[in-house]
């Protein structure tokens, strides 16, 4: 999708800002032809973090981060200064060098809330501190959105003193990138893992194979990605990952505390596996490819001894791919295998992810099942208002001891249409899905009378049926994902729309600065983009 051009963050910033007073006095110092460098103060953007912190005291003076500033990062938190400073670097022109001696000090260290961190500034020192490393790198998160925009003369930053505690409402905060119906490469992924990190994200789910293409080489199985791997939706040509690429994208999801969870979807969205074995079809007839958008038409053969020897293969590969604690078996929308089959194989599937070592996670029609390991996750994706059987489906699986992660698809599928007159999305789940929509649900909402303990998180999905490029993945996702990373780490008592259109308006010129093309959707008083 083509984007139009948009002036630059901090020219825009500078027009709003310029001469405008912030809560304490201080003003954004304007720049004049021919004026020596000079120092830019974020005083009045620290109203603007996202998501918004759970306190925030402002304090006197300001902090100047210069050519004098170094980062002092030891032990556990040694990473996150160096992503720290690769980060600061570009962004600010200083050399920023890591010093046992610098004057912004991070700290993994006892003492701190559970999942969050605490960050102070003063006049001398910026100081975060967590648990674990995790915690401090969402407290660099925060400190990035201080800082205030970089002009062409800017060489010191001021911050204004201020004291945060933060920490999150659930423990799983999620985006599911699409893979299967379009291909993206290693690259776009590891954009994506970047798009999210900043908004506090913890889980990239990856959905891996489905109907139209399957994505990840498996050892044994070669015509999976040859054949299976080889399209797309429209027939066009796909990809796949080999298992190095994934380590790739592990490691790298690693490097931002992030979490992958792969996921193969079974019995049904398998034409692709189906047209690359002919014996995992009861007919042994290997099925053509497909290139479509329908669902609910393909299933695994159930009965076959060789469908068993095919996911014992592709789930303990997998499992070994993969640090992190859940695999995703899929299980949603397998209208073509009886009710009777469909039990049969999640009972045992799911056995043997278990085995593997990892919990299980599924789409909330796995609630059908009647053997699933405790602690099995329902990944829920009926509407806000739960439908047919979906709150007995789910209540199956908190009956077994298990949680669920809200993705309610008509307030959290990135994929439904902004606008219906616009050609990229769908529109199956109630859409248009707005920003005002994406934002004002509750999680614990949906079942109001359950214990808010059974829901480990949220997760905004992006099917890609018509999402082909990065462009197009970005526009779809922004600014929908940023407003349910703030479901997701927020109480819901401290959200207010107006309150987040205000901050996401500013926030609009940092996506900016970082060429994420996102929909300027009605709602939010976005700073205008000149031509």
């Amino acid at each position: 999708m083509a984007l139009l051009r948009r002036t630059p963050w901090y020219v825009l910033l500078a027009i709003a800002l310029a001469g405008a007073s912030t809560a304490n006095g201080a003003v954004n110092t304007a720049v004049t032809a021919g004026a020596p460098p000079v120092e830019a103060t974020a005083t009045s953007l620290a109203r603007t973090v996202i998501p918004s912190p759970v306190s925030r005291i402002p304090g006197e003076g300001t902090f100047t981060l210069d050519e004098h500033s170094a980062v002092d990062g030891r032990g556990a938190a040694a990473p996150v200064a160096e992503y720290l400073v690769n980060l600061l670097r570009p962004m600010t022109g200083l050399s920023l060098p890591l010093s046992g001696r610098g004057n912004i000090v991070l700290i993994v260290e006892p003492g701190h809330t559970p999942g969050g961190y605490d960050l102070r500034v003063t006049p001398d020192q910026i100081w975060i501190a967590a648990n674990e490393a995790s915690g401090l790198f969402d407290g660099v998160q925060t400190l990035r959105q201080l800082l205030p925009p970089k002009t062409a003369t800017t060489t010191r930053y001021g911050i204004a003193s201020t004291t945060i505690t933060d920490y999150p409402r659930y423990t799983y905060r999620g985006a599911m990138l699409d893979v299967a119906r379009h291909f993206f490469p290693v690259s776009m992924v590891k954009r994506y893992i970047d798009d999210i990190a900043q908004l506090k994200m913890n889980v990239l789910h990856l959905h891996l194979s489905d109907d139209q293409g399957w994505r990840i080489a498996i050892k044994g199985w070669p015509r999976l990605t040859e054949i299976g791997g080889s399209r797309q939706v429209g027939g066009g040509a796909g990809g796949y990952f080999t298992q190095a690429d994934y380590r790739e994208i592990v490691k790298y999801a690693a490097s931002r505390y992030i979490t992958i969870v792969p996921e193969i979807d079974m019995p049904g969205h398998t034409n692709a596996a189906l047209a690359s074995y002919a014996e995992l079809n009861c007919d042994g007839r290997a099925r053509s490819l497909y290139f479509g958008m329908s669902v609910g038409f393909s299933s695994l053969c159930v009965g076959k001894d060789v469908t068993w020897r095919f996911i014992e293969d592709v789930i303990t590969q997998l499992a070994a791919l993969t640090p992190g604690p859940w695999i995703h078996i899929g299980g949603d929308e397998s209208s073509a295998t009886s009710l009777k089959d469909y039990k049969a194989f999640i009972n045992r599937a799911s056995g043997i992810a278990a085995s593997a070592g990892k919990t299980v996670i599924g789409w909330h029609d796995i609630g059908w099942a009647t053997a699933l390991p405790k602690g099995t996750i329902g990944q829920y994706w009926d509407y806000i208002t739960p439908r047919g059987g979906s709150a007995v489906l789910t209540e199956n699986i908190l009956g077994n001891g298990g949680q669920l992660i809200m993705s309610p698809s008509n307030v959290a599928y990135l994929d439904q249409k902004y606008d219906l007159s616009e050609d990229i999305g769908t529109e199956w789940a109630q859409a248009p899905l707005t920003i005002q929509e994406a934002y004002g649900w509750d999680p614990a909402a949906v079942f109001p009378d359950r214990d808010p303990n059974t829901i480990l998180g949220v997760e905004a999905p992006l099917w890609t049926e018509t999402v082909q490029s990065r462009a197009d993945i970005e526009y779809m996702a922004f600014p929908r994902i940023v407003a349910i990373a703030e479901v997701g780490w927020m109480q819901q008592d401290a959200r207010n729309f107006d309150d987040f259109a205000a901050r996401l308006a500013t926030f609009g010129t940092y996506l900016d600065s970082q060429g994420i093309g996102f929909k300027r959707t009605p709602g939010v008083p976005w700073l205008k983009a000149v031509p």
